[in-house]
């Protein structure tokens, strides 16, 4: 309270006045490309005042590869995410199409990738059947399905899949080759092109606009006549196949895969839809923000490892941010 000198009344302040807090979470909800822009900035600069040799162009090539698999496993989660899902079979998933592919190389470079692929449509079908039509929770059927994938091919790794573990030179091109003078690798290209399909996807399509009704509110995308069930088979073998495409680029990157290929891409997968500004319960999001997310992360990734941090310092970091970012979009909802 506070004493106007002139009049000798007491002012008090205006409660209708918008606080510091509320002006900030507001332009973060209005802005928040532009935050994640700045903060992809920063971090690149501050990479380079740790390694003066990261502000070259093999330095942000090196970091784009490594952002490449987080970011399309995320196309998967930033779609699940918005019907209010999750996948967290999908790194299992990645692994089991690598391993698939490299497996079949002998016999040609389209039919190991459509090998591949077919691991993702399989799995990812499942999922949506368990979540679609028997309404199981995502976390329950994609972790459960994790386990069995991991089951079935550490079996079938000694048996029918037994042989050859190399990626073909044409899928190790892909995923680790570079053109125009080794600056823009091909992986790269792939994840344009795949961005480009989902953000059509999400922005134009009348398949996008149900991911959006189901996850904002489900009951009443059913009452509209809405045929959810059938639209969450779909979603999840789309991120399915997201997961064979990121297993495939990353085994032809490493070369050889193994049954622990993708392990580590999990948690930055989720933490790259979360700082992208996907809602985890579901109905809010956009793809463009998951792709900064991705970025931040490839960066934040170099960086690490410039300071000498462990895989198991950057899992923690990758969930402290998950929960840290989850806690902060709740609280700029609850202001809007």
């Amino acid at each position: 309270m506070s004493t106007d000198l002139s009049s000798g009344a007491d002012v008090k302040s205006d409660p209708s006045q918008p606080t510091v807090w509320h002006r900030s979470a507001r332009y973060l909800a209005t802005h928040p490309h532009l935050v994640l822009i700045g903060v992809l900035i920063f971090l690149i600069l501050m990479t380079g005042a740790v390694e003066s040799n990261y502000l070259s162009i093999n330095g942000l090539r090196n970091s784009a590869l490594f952002a490449v698999p987080i970011g399309v496993l995320a196309a998967g989660q930033t779609i699940l995410m918005l019907t209010g899902g999750i996948d967290l079979s999908a790194a299992m998933i990645a692994t089991g199409a690598a391993y698939v592919a490299a497996n079949q190389s002998p016999k040609g470079a389209a039919f190991a990738i459509i090998a591949g692929l077919a691991v993702g449509v399989l799995a990812g079908a499942a999922n949506g059947i368990g979540v679609g039509v028997f309404q199981v929770n995502p976390l329950i059927m994609t972790l459960a399905m994790a386990g069995i994938l991991l089951g079935l091919f550490t079996s079938w790794a000694q048996t029918i899949f037994s042989g050859s573990t190399r990626m073909g030179d044409f899928i190790r091109t892909l995923g680790g080759g570079s053109f125009f003078g080794r600056s823009i690798p091909w992986a790269v290209v792939v994840w344009a092109v795949l961005s480009i399909f989902v953000i059509y996807m999400l922005r134009r399509s009348g398949f996008g606009r149900n991911l959006y009704a189901i996850g904002d509110n489900g009951i009443a995308a059913r009452l509209s006549g809405m045929r959810a069930w059938q639209v969450l088979i779909v979603v999840y073998i789309i991120a399915g196949v997201f997961g064979a495409i990121a297993g495939l680029l990353l085994g032809g990157r490493v070369g050889a895969v193994d049954l622990q290929l993708a392990g580590a891409f999990l948690l930055p997968s989720v933490a790259a839809a979360v700082i992208g500004g996907t809602s985890i319960f579901g109905g809010v999001g956009t793809y463009t923000g998951t792709i900064l997310g991705a970025l931040i992360l490839g960066v934040l990734q170099s960086l690490l490892t410039f300071l000498g941090a462990g895989q198991a310092i950057q899992q923690m970091l990758y969930g402290a941010i998950i929960i840290g970012l989850s806690w902060l979009y709740t609280r700029i909802s609850a202001t809007q």
